[in-house]
C-alpha cells in the first residue's frame, strides 16, 4: 500500500504544536478532526476574495460565492454517489440532518401507534429527536439490543421490524464503541417490509468509502467537522422523491419561488429546505476537505487505519487492568476503555499534562454506558495522520498514570 502518513501529517499545522512542552498526540478524532492546510486556505480564500452572499445578487463576489458553494454540493454529491445534486442539502452537522427529517417526514408519515427503530447504541442526536416525536405523535421507540462483543442482535432486529414500523434510524459506525454496523443488510431488511431508513454516517464518512444508491438508503446525515471540514457544515442526503414531498422545515429567505401575504409558494430543492443565508465558507471549506480526501483515497485511508488499528488493540491490550468496551469483529478506528483504579476524567487529564489528547466521559451514548455498566470510558480515536509512534505514546502514558495512581 502506498500512503506516506508523514507525508500527510506535513498537511495538517496544528499537529506541528506542542502541549506542555510535548508533542501533540491528537487522539480525540471522534470528537473532531483537525484540517489540512487546503481546507484552512480555502476558507481564508473565500472571505479575501469572494465573501458575498449566494443567489441574491448579479456582482462578480456573489457569482464567486455561488459558485464556491454549489460546486462544494456537486463534490458531496459525487463523494456519496448521491443520484442528484437536488437530494444534498446543507445542514449544521449530523444532529441538525436527523432533527429536519423528525420534524419533516416523521410529523408527515408517523401518528399514533406507529414505531421508529434505533439501536441500543446510537447516539443522542440519534434517539432524542425521535423521543420527541414519539411523544408529540404517541409512536413508540423500540430499540436493538446489542451483543457484549458490541454488535447489533440481528435476530432482534428482524423480529422489530412489523406492519407498525414508520422508520428505522441507525448509526453506521458507533462513535462510543467502534463497532460498524451491516447497513446495507440491514436496509434491505426494513426495505423489504416497506419502511425506510435513516443512516446516521458521522462517524463512518471519514473512515470508509460511502455510496448512497448501492446502499440504497433513504436518509443519511453527516457532520463536516469529523471530515477533515469546518464546524458547523453538514450534510443531509435524501432521495429525492422524498424530500419532494417533505413540508419545508424553517421558513425565510431562498427557500421560497414568491411570498404574498395570501400564500407563499416554496422553492425547488435543495433550496426548500435551507433557509436563510448559509454557513458559504463552511460548505466551501467542506468542499476542499473532499478534494483532499479524495486525492488521498478513502480505500487508502481505510487500510491504512485498518492496520493502525490492529496494532492499537493489540497495544492496549496488553496493558495490566485495562478494560476494552467494545470488541465487534467489524470495528474501526476507536478504542473506548476502562482502567482499574483509574477514573477516565483523571486518566485523561493526566495524558493531557504529556501532550496526549482523548476523550473520557459518556461520549454522548449514555445507554450505551448503561449497557456495559460503566459511569464512563476513556476513548483514543484515530484519524489518516495519525501513527504507531502516537500509539506508542499512549500505552506508555496510561502505564505512566497507573504507576502514579498505583
Amino acid at each position: 500500500m502506498s500512503y506516506d502518513v508523514w507525508k500527510v501529517r506535513g498537511d495538517f499545522p496544528i499537529l506541528k504544536e506542542t502541549v506542555y512542552g510535548k508533542p501533540l498526540v491528537y487522539l480525540d478524532n471522534a470528537n473532531t478532526t483537525q484540517k489540512p492546510q487546503a481546507v484552512i486556505d480555502a476558507i481564508t480564500d473565500f472571505y479575501t476574495s469572494s465573501n458575498a452572499n449566494i443567489h441574491r445578487a448579479n456582482h462578480l463576489l456573489s457569482e464567486r460565492a455561488t459558485r464556491g458553494f454549489e460546486g462544494a454540493r456537486e463534490k458531496v454529491r459525487e463523494f456519496l454517489n448521491a443520484a442528484a445534486v437536488e437530494e444534498i442539502l446543507f445542514v449544521r452537522n449530523a444532529t441538525e440532518g436527523i432533527n429536519l427529517v423528525a420534524q419533516t417526514f416523521g410529523r408527515q408519515n408517523i401518528g399514533e401507534g406507529d414505531e421508529i427503530v434505533v439501536s441500543a447504541m446510537e447516539h443522542h442526536a440519534n434517539i432524542v429527536p425521535w423521543q420527541m416525536l414519539c411523544e408529540e405523535r404517541g409512536a413508540q421507540l423500540r430499540v436493538i439490543p446489542i451483543t457484549d462483543e458490541g454488535e447489533l442482535e440481528l435476530d432482534e432486529y428482524a423480529r422489530l421490524l412489523t406492519p407498525r414500523t414508520k422508520l428505522v434510524a441507525i448509526v453506521h459506525m458507533s462513535n462510543a464503541l467502534g463497532t460498524v454496523n451491516p447497513i446495507g443488510e440491514m436496509i434491505a431488511a426494513a426495505h423489504a417490509h416497506g419502511v425506510p431508513v435513516l443512516v446516521d454516517a458521522a462517524q463512518s464518512a471519514y473512515h470508509r468509502r460511502l455510496d448512497v444508491q448501492a446502499l440504497d438508503c433513504d436518509f443519511l446525515a453527516l457532520s463536516g467537522h469529523k471530515l477533515y471540514g469546518p464546524t458547523g457544515i453538514g450534510v443531509l442526503y435524501g432521495k429525492r422523491e422524498l424530500l419532494e414531498a417533505m413540508p419545508p422545515w424553517q421558513g425565510g429567505g431562498d427557500m421560497i419561488a414568491s411570498v404574498s401575504f395570501e400564500k407563499t409558494i416554496f422553492n425547488a430543492l435543495p433550496n426548500k429546505f435551507e433557509a436563510g443565508t448559509p454557513h458559504i465558507a463552511g460548505a466551501i471549506g467542506l468542499g476542499a476537505a473532499i478534494d483532499y480526501i479524495t486525492a488521498l483515497g478513502m480505500d487508502n485511508i481505510e487500510a491504512y487505519e485498518g492496520e493502525l488499528m490492529t496494532y492499537g488493540a493489540q497495544a492496549l491490550t496488553a496493558v495490566k487492568e485495562l478494560r476494552m468496551i467494545g470488541t465487534a469483529k467489524e470495528k474501526a478506528s476507536v478504542f473506548s476503555f476502562t482502567v482499574t483504579g483509574v477514573h477516565p476524567q483523571d486518566l485523561g487529564t493526566l495524558l493531557n499534562a504529556s501532550g496526549i489528547a482523548i476523550r473520557t466521559g459518556q461520549h454522548c451514548a449514555h445507554p450505551v454506558m448503561q449497557r456495559y455498566g460503566v459511569e464512563s470510558t476513556a476513548r483514543a480515536s484515530l484519524a489518516c495522520y495519525n501513527t504507531r509512534e502516537e500509539i506508542d505514546a499512549l500505552v506508555a502514558g496510561i502505564r505512566r498514570v497507573q504507576e502514579m495512581l498505583g
